[in-house]
């Protein structure tokens, strides 16, 4: 079969063995297979971050020496079930999967391990029990971003957001897209997109912000005490203060209304939720330094390299810092169905579609954010031009 190489950050077309399903495996046809972010990094710091993993326990990731085919968002038709198989699922069913395969002693990562070759090709394998049938029709185009759309679903989850809360979504690539597709569906009325292409904030607006900033000329925190969220330590100490002069004017002692107050969550501060899709050097540090206080930060971008922060901003602020990678295996089956039932709609973000010829072009074109958000390879198209969706 036809496949996407990569070895030492080069990208090429080459014929390889097609791969043969091993026990509780399936052999997937592949018809569509989105870039990934992570590809674009991996294809450059694949090594460093190799040598995070092994500090985590797994030795199998990915490196720059060894032939690699990426591809993690995948969908396609199964063409050949493995022995001992279930076969749940007949051949030629349109299918999407979690992109974990299980092999002799591990359990590897779909395109970012030499021992789990990805959908960068004709075919690939995976794992029966973690594949599902693409339900209601639903069209390649979508189905494909069930695995982005999985990442957003839960990084929302993870950050815990009411209707009522402020969101703010820093970094309006296909991922923070996908968080602000999560956040309209979820019903949050107050979605702040802030990214420095024109390009992404018109579609963060397409998909579901309800207003957008460009951070080279304002703040995405700006309006923050708009939102009665406190924007500095002597603030926040002075309605502590304030708080307890009227409490004390009270015929009880001012602890136990400050009590009362908390058992009802009165005294619970109002804060954003930020998201931070992003992954640069240097962006958790700079939202830090930006935030209100009490913010609840979520980090979905994922930072290649080294990184620093400084603690004592966050301790003054109190802010709380989350990092999430991935999803559960019910979030991302959820997210498959809420797109098949038209609960969410990230149709926006798809601006591009390529043969496998032409995915060196489209890991060029990517690099260009007014041009395109989400690039979806078919492996059935000829030709090495990136075409718009």
């Amino acid at each position: 079969m036809r496949a996407v190489i990569c070895h030492q950050g080069n990208l090429s077309v080459a014929d390889i063995d097609t791969p043969v399903p091993a026990k509780g495996q399936l052999l997937v046809e592949v018809q569509r297979c989105g870039i990934c972010g992570s590809d674009l990094h991996a294809r450059v710091h694949g090594d460093e971050l190799g040598k995070v993993m092994v500090e985590s326990g797994y030795d199998d990731f990915m490196r720059s020496d060894q032939n690699i085919v990426f591809g993690h968002e995948l969908y396609g038709v199964i063409a050949e079930h493995g022995p001992g198989s279930r076969k749940k699922l007949a051949v030629g069913t349109p299918v999407v999967s979690l992109p974990l395969l299980r092999n002799p002693g591990s359990v590897d990562t779909l395109g970012l391990s030499a021992k789990a070759p990805g959908a960068y090709a004709e075919h690939l394998l995976t794992q029966e029990n973690l594949t599902l049938k693409v339900p209601n029709g639903l069209s390649p185009d979508v189905a494909v971003l069930t695995e982005p759309m999985a990442v957003g679903w839960h990084a929302v989850a993870r950050g815990e957001v009411s209707k009522k809360d402020v969101a703010v979504v820093v970094g309006c690539g296909p991922v923070g897209l996908a968080v602000i597709t999560i956040l309209k569906s979820r019903g949050v009325r107050t979605i702040i997109a802030s990214d420095p292409s024109p390009g992404r904030r018109a579609l963060a607006s397409k998909v579901g912000a309800t207003s957008v900033v460009d951070p080279t000329e304002g703040s995405p925190f700006a309006t923050a005490k708009d939102h009665k969220h406190f924007t500095t330590v002597p603030d926040t100490l002075g309605a502590a203060m304030d708080a307890i002069d009227q409490m004390s004017k009270l015929p009880v002692g001012w602890w136990h209304a400050w009590r009362a107050a908390d058992k009802i969550g009165a005294t619970n501060p109002k804060a954003p939720v930020i998201f931070e899709c992003v992954g640069n050097p240097g962006m958790i540090d700079s939202i830090m330094a930006g935030a209100p206080m009490f913010s609840r930060i979520v980090v979905v971008g994922v930072c290649m390299g080294g990184d620093q922060i400084r603690p004592s901003m966050a301790i003054n602020k109190e802010i709380d810092l989350r990092f999430v990678i991935g999803y559960t295996p019910l979030e991302f089956r959820d997210t498959l169905h809420a797109l098949a039932e038209g609960k969410l709609d990230p149709s926006a973000m798809l601006t591009g579609r390529v043969g496998l010829d032409g995915v060196a072009n489209a890991f060029t074109a990517l690099g260009d954010p007014e041009t395109h958000a989400k690039i979806v390879i078919d492996p059935r198209l000829d030709g090495s031009d990136v075409k718009q969706a």
